[in-house]
């Protein structure tokens, strides 16, 4: 599945002198496109993957739970073999550790609660008396409320007709008689039948647990080997692709449960310690639960806070203990998830808030309460696999928490659905990271190239277009006052020659592209920010008359000659130097901008023109720079500066230098 937007169309000229736009005749919008045969196959194989993971947990959950405590145990068996322990001891060692640390934890929160139970019957009298103030709360007021509207409804309700009278007599000796009762009684279970029924639950657990150790030592004993093999099944073809997804993999996930294990075992001692300096019974146990709990996203520290919460409540009189237990469990999980973890996870963990919420739900529905453990590992491998696996790449976008559209994507996107507020927001962020001129260059101009495809494909109405257009000048105008002084450090070193101020100025011509007004717009903003004397003019305007495109010498003999044409037209002509001709088609060097181009050679010979944005010298076909006097520019900044240059030259000097170069 591809997410990527479709190619740019080779620019074709509309007929008849068009601007572009889509007048004047209907919109092609293009029908979506039918589901495939590949599309079926692939909802196919999903839904039998599911099902497989569903049927076939009874298998996968070990072999899972081996696989995630290899990746945790793999840190640890490397730091041993670093130390020159035989692999063999070393495994065995890393997993007598995980052993006798999940023995302790379990010891510890038997005794614990052991402990617990044999206090609670002096805490029998406060726990009678919060029992009783929350059933007077809650209960009582819930029945005295039902028992008035009962009341009520019995007062409207019609009064039931009189039962029938019973019969008596031969009637009712022919009554039939109501059914015997039957008991069964079981017999008294044997002592073994009683031990069975006792271990029966601790059966299949302790199955499982001998199953993951013996896989996992397997698994650390031949990993070299199954990556091997993993990567001859499924990518032997590109090996370097395959190798970099397990090792990325491999990393993440290691990362992910020592960062996240240290993380837990440092709130569970925190609440620990904290619990018991407030004087809650079995602080250990309740710090060893909150360390485990930890693993279950989002919920599984709030199941510890409300069991110690209600401990804290019932074993006092007063309230006092609980709610300092509540304030203290929320300051802990503040200061874990909002600093603790973004510090150790590096800002990002690979999922996005909601993917794991919606992966707890799956995974539990899948595996149960083991799936909801797992929820988060296992979909960050399936987010990494996706960043690697072309027909899985939706899966990284719909569950990463990369941005799922770029920067140029999303400002089209808030045009298209007629939201510039949301647009100028976007530009206020990322202004704080780029300068006004990179992120009219990587956001704006990639915006528009997508903008410009649509208006060839015929999809934009025109009232559409002209609000797009509207809300970029209006953005533009918006970011006139932008301070850049943070950036300038950065610009030192490409700092512009000194403009004379004599008047002398660059005029900007538009092509009759769909938002090459737009595109000037902006040319003219940032030519004023760099200090260079700037004017603005229109295609049609350009193409009908002879405004500001003369050269020196006519420009010094009109000095004496009386003006026919308007103050405005007067004044371009007497000042334009530079002639800077923006458009978004000129990558693809279209007739008409070349026609344009050579138009205003033929007007202003002595003139340099400078051609952006995106300009290329093309190697083969025509090419707008068919002389030395014009340059093309290949971004925002190359046309900035070339105009800068061009217009700190001397008129003499260019000339000059245009004559020898056969202008």
């Amino acid at each position: 599945m591809n997410f990527q937007s479709p190619p740019e169309r080779p620019y074709s000229e509309p007929p008849n002198g068009s601007s572009g736009q889509p007048q004047g005749h209907r919109n092609r919008v293009f029908a979506s496109s039918t589901p495939t045969l590949h599309t079926l196959a692939a909802l196919v194989t999903g839904v039998v993957v599911v099902c497989g993971l569903y049927f076939g947990r009874a298998m996968l959950v070990p072999i899972t739970l081996s696989v995630l405590l290899s990746f945790l145990l793999a840190p640890l068996v490397n730091a041993l073999r670093r130390l020159h322990i035989p692999q063999f001891i070393a495994i065995l060692i890393a997993v007598l550790a995980t052993v006798l640390a999940l023995a302790g934890v379990g010891a510890l929160i038997t005794s614990q609660v052991v402990q617990l139970a044999a206090s609670l019957p002096q805490y029998q009298e406060a726990i009678m008396e919060k029992a009783e103030t929350v059933q007077e709360k809650t209960v009582g007021r819930a029945d005295s409320l039902m028992t008035r509207a009962a009341a009520a409804l019995q007062r409207i309700t019609p009064t039931p007709p009189p039962a029938p009278p019973q019969p008596r007599g031969r009637a009712a000796r022919n009554q039939p008689q109501p059914p015997m009762q039957v008991e069964v009684h079981t017999p008294a279970p044997t002592p073994l039948q009683l031990v069975r029924k006792a271990f029966a639950p601790a059966i299949a657990p302790l199955e499982t647990a001998f199953i993951v150790l013996v896989v996992t030592i397997f698994i650390l004993l031949q990993r070299e080997d199954l990556r091997d093999r993993f990567i001859s099944v499924f990518g032997s073809d590109d090996l370097h692709r395959t190798t970099t997804a397990i090792n990325d993999a491999s990393e993440r996930l290691s990362r992910y449960f020592v960062t996240q294990l240290g993380v837990n075992v440092s709130v569970g001692g925190v609440i620990a310690i904290g619990l018991a300096g407030i004087g809650v019974p079995g602080a250990l146990m309740f710090g060893a639960l909150s360390a485990l709990l930890r693993f279950v996203p989002y919920i599984g520290i709030w199941i510890a806070a409300i069991l110690a919460t209600l401990l804290g409540a019932a074993i006092q009189p007063q309230w006092t203990m609980a709610v300092s237990t509540l304030i203290f469990f929320i300051v802990v999980d503040v200061v874990a998830g909002q600093f603790a973890e973004p510090m150790l996870y590096g800002r990002r963990a690979g999922l996005s808030p909601l993917a794991v919420v919606v992966a707890a739900i799956f995974w539990a529905w899948l595996w149960g309460p083991v799936g909801l453990v797992l929820s988060t590992p296992l979909t960050l491998c399936i987010v990494t696999l996706g960043r690697y696996v072309d027909r899985l790449n939706f899966l990284t976008i719909l569950l990463g928490d990369q941005p799922a559209l770029t920067p140029a994507q999303t400002c089209y996107q808030r045009l298209l659905a007629d939201d510039p507020h949301e647009a100028l927001l976007q530009a206020d962020r990322l202004l704080t990271e780029m300068p006004l001129i990179d992120y009219y260059e990587r956001v704006v101009f990639e915006g528009l190239r997508f903008a410009r495809n649509d208006v060839l494909r015929g999809v934009l109405p025109a009232e559409q277009l002209a609000r797009i257009n509207q809300a970029l000048l209006d953005i533009v105008e918006d970011l006139e006052s932008v301070n850049d002084a943070r950036h300038a450090a950065s610009s030192e070193d490409d700092a512009l020659p000194q403009i004379p101020g004599d008047g002398r100025a660059v005029l900007c011509v538009p092509g009759r592209g769909a938002f090459d007004e737009v595109v000037v717009a902006i040319v003219c903003q940032l030519l004023a920010r760099a200090g260079i004397p700037c004017l603005a003019t229109t295609y049609d305007e350009v193409r009908a008359t002879r405004t500001g495109m003369m050269d020196m010498q006519t420009l010094q003999s009109m000095h004496a000659m009386p003006s026919t044409q308007s103050p405005q037209a007067a004044h371009l002509m007497q000042s334009t130097r530079v002639v800077c001709v923006a458009s978004l088609d000129a990558a693809e060097s279209p007739p008409y901008l070349r026609n344009l181009v050579r138009r205003v050679r033929e007007r202003a010979p002595a003139l340099p023109i400078i051609v952006g944005v995106r300009a290329v010298r093309r190697e083969e076909g025509p090419s707008i720079a068919e002389d030395a006097g014009t340059h093309l520019a290949a971004t925002l900044r190359d046309l900035v500066e070339e105009c800068g240059v061009a217009l700190a030259a001397e008129p003499k000097e260019l000339a000059h230098k245009q004559a020898n170069a056969g202008v």
